[in-house]
């Protein structure tokens, strides 16, 4: 499997550019590579799972840590194995449902984004039941290290490496100034993403499934279309 050693070399002999300083700012470039793939990319495959516990009379409950994305929350309430789903609401509607706050309680509703580290519950659980969150954050950065904090390769260079190396690309040719075949780059770039994005949707759909209008009507959704 490709890992940073061999994306790096991979870079430096496709740009035909050996020098230090080139080599230096490669670390910069995979940095901001990696930033633009996770925010492109809706992909199942940076989806991960952490448990957490609803404290009683508080409607607030913290998020894993570099949470992107919230994808899903549900509990599973004491008395029973019975997975209950949580649906997603803006705060506004969160707090103008149940206002009362830790002054009442109720059964677990709805969840709102509150901000980067938290989400918000309504109605305010009664008692600490066990959680779940589904959600997206960025894989542990490449590196040419290996430890607690890096990581020699990642689900980018595994199973994106064409849109992982087409991004550094495009941030090689800005950072030498060759601004001739920055769109070069880009198209290879948007080609690679958008395979990505199409396995991702076969992924998510099963292809004996014919695809309905969930508020009914007319179907708009076109077999096999991104």
């Amino acid at each position: 499997m490709p890992n940073y050693s061999f994306l790096k070399t991979d870079l430096i002999n496709t740009s035909e550019n050996d020098s230090s300083e080139y080599a230096d700012q490669i670390p910069k470039l995979v940095e901001k590579a990696e930033d633009r793939l996770v925010k492109e990319l809706d992909d199942p495959g940076l989806d991960n799972f952490s448990s957490f516990s609803f404290t009683a009379s508080n409607p607030t409950v913290s998020l894993p840590t570099d949470t992107l994305v919230v994808r899903n929350v549900n509990y599973t309430t004491s008395t029973s194995s019975l997975i209950t789903p949580l649906l997603q609401r803006t705060y506004e509607y969160a707090i103008d449902y149940w206002p009362y706050a830790s002054a009442s309680v109720g059964t677990p509703r709805y969840y709102a984004r509150k901000n980067n580290t938290s989400i918000y519950i309504v109605p305010t659980p009664a008692s600490a039941v066990s959680g779940e969150i589904q959600y997206t954050r960025r894989p542990i950065p490449l590196s040419s290290a290996t430890g607690a904090s890096a990581t020699t390769s990642n689900y980018f260079s595994e199973f994106a490496y064409t849109a992982l190396f087409s991004a550094c690309m495009v941030e090689s040719a800005r950072f030498t100034k060759s601004w001739n075949i920055v769109q070069e780059w880009e198209g290879s770039y948007k080609n690679s993403i958008d395979a990505l994005r199409n396995q991702s949707r076969r992924m998510r759909q099963d292809d004996m499934e014919t695809p309905r209008n969930p508020v009914g009507g007319p179907n708009p959704v076109i077999q096999g279309a991104q």
